[in-house]
Order: C-alpha cells, then structure tokens, then sequence
C-alpha cells in the first residue's frame, strides 16, 4: 500500500488503486473536528441523561458523515480522482450528497461549542448573538441564499479552466473541496432544520433539477471538458470520453436521487403533518 503524504509527490497509475492519502492539509482538520466533536458530546452526555437516545443518534449520524469524507478525501478514491474523472465526480458527490446531509442532521454545533473551555465557549457565545455574526448568519441560512450559494459553488468550480487549475494547484483544490462540503453541509442543514418543509421541498427539487442537467450535458458533450483528468480512465477500463460520460451518469442520476428523495420524504411528512392538523381540527370544531 502506498501512503500519499503531499499532492505534489508523483506517483506511477499503477498505485494508484492503493494510495492513501495522508496529507496533513487534509487529515489534520479531520481529525482534529473528530476529538473537538467526541469531547463536546461527552461533556454534553455528562450533564444529562435525559435526552441520551436522541444525542446517540445524532453521535451516529456525525460519526456517518465523517467515515464517507474519509473515503471521499483519504482512501485511494482521492488519489485516483485526480487522474480518473468518474472517480473525481464520485469524491465529490460523496461530500455533498452523502457526508453533508447526514452532518446536517446531527447538528454537530453544540458538541463542537461545548468541547471548547468554558471562557471560550463565553466568548463565542457573546460573538454569536452580537449583531454582526447573527445577522450574517440569518442570511447565509436564508433557504433562497443557501440553495443559490450551494447551487453557485457546484457550477463555477465545474467551469473548464477552474477545475483543471484545481487539479494542479493544492490550495485551490483545498478551497474547491471546502466550499463544496461548507455550501452542502449549511444547505442540507437549512433544508433539514429550519426551512418550512414547502419551501424546502422546491429547493431540494430545484436542485435536482441544475445538479441533473450539468450531469446531462457531461453526458451529451461530444468533446472533454476536462482533459486532465482523465488521464488514467483505463484504470475504470474507460476511454476519456467515456470516463467524462460516467462522471456525468454519477452527477445525474445517483446524486440527483438523493436531492429528490430527500424532497419526497419532506414532501410526505409535511402532507402527513397537514392532514393530521387538518383532522384535529375538526374534531375540535
């Protein structure tokens, strides 16, 4: 087994279907939200037991979230994504569609709050309800603004010239892989726990709709978007276009099913909870 420890090491396509990646850009912050989010949730575990069975859930979703980004960003899927599009497409997605709502829905903020010292977590708080901070923070949360910077995030870094640049520049593929997990985990967060669940129904829907067709036009391209990354598409026993067509497929059909599934199940709960409120009213009528 090979162990990638800086993006800038060359490596032969033979190893890459064994590559770990260890770079301490990537695994330093990885490791450091774990301990931050296992000493939070202990400290909050310890002041009551209460309120265990719903904390232990959301320990699992969080614990879900991070072991998919270590197969998106550590195991071998991360060395070949910068040589195999499809592989690269599938990182991705990953991140967005899998690590980040399932981070969303553990609402980690608390337990990282509480792994901090107590004067910290005074400080933070005090910063937090100051006018500024809250009233970036009820913007960002906006569900309008959190779909259109999501939805802003996938389709600039997937502009010809940026995503190769980011193939070959490790702080810019850094801030790609950043605002895709921040942009994904605040949207999934918004659609999951504050937004209404109509409104949060059409921007689940709507992204469908955009993440689909920027698949669709992958698919339909007669000629590469990215030639740099597919330079390996033999190790997936593709061609480059071929590689390009099943990047796309993974960004059309799999991805743009979690959005629509994600929206369905909102979609059936809010009908369920209409209907119930509807049939409590009249028996009180």
């Amino acid at each position: 087994m090979t162990w990638l420890f800086d993006s800038s090491i060359c490596y032969g396509a033979g190893t890459l279907q064994s590559t770990w990646t260890l770079t301490p850009m990537i695994l330093g912050p990885m490791l450091l939200v774990a301990l931050l989010y296992g000493v939070g949730a202990t400290r909050l575990w310890s002041r009551s037991s209460r309120a265990l069975p719903h904390r232990l859930v959301q320990a699992m979703l969080f614990g879900a979230g991070w072991l998919v980004l270590v197969v998106a960003l550590i195991s071998p899927i991360h060395a070949m994504s910068e040589r195999v599009f499809a592989a690269h497409m599938t990182e991705h997605e990953l991140m967005m569609a899998v690590a980040a709502p399932l981070i969303a829905a553990a609402a980690p903020g608390g337990a990282l709050i509480w792994a901090l010292p107590a004067g910290a977590r005074g400080l933070f708080g005090r910063a937090a309800r100051g006018a500024t901070l809250a009233g970036l923070w009820e913007y960002m949360t906006h569900p309008t603004v959190a779909t259109i910077l999501h939805g802003l995030a996938i389709w600039v870094w997937h502009m010809p010239g940026l995503f190769e640049a980011a193939l070959v520049r490790g702080p810019l593929h850094y801030a790609q892989h950043a605002s895709f997990l921040v942009t994904a985990v605040v949207f999934w967060w918004v659609m999951l726990r504050k937004a209404e669940s109509g409104r949060a129904v059409l921007h689940l829907f709507f992204t469908a709709l955009h993440t689909s067709l920027l698949g669709v036009l992958l698919v339909v391209s007669p000629r590469l978007w990215y030639p740099a990354n597919t330079l390996d598409s033999s190790l997936w026993g593709l061609n480059a276009l071929e590689d390009q067509q099943l990047a796309g497929l993974i960004m059309w059909v799999p991805a743009g099913l979690v959005y629509a599934l994600a929206a369905l199940l909102l979609a059936g709960n809010w009908i369920a909870r209409s209907g119930k409120g509807s049939h409590d009213a009249l028996r009180s009528a």
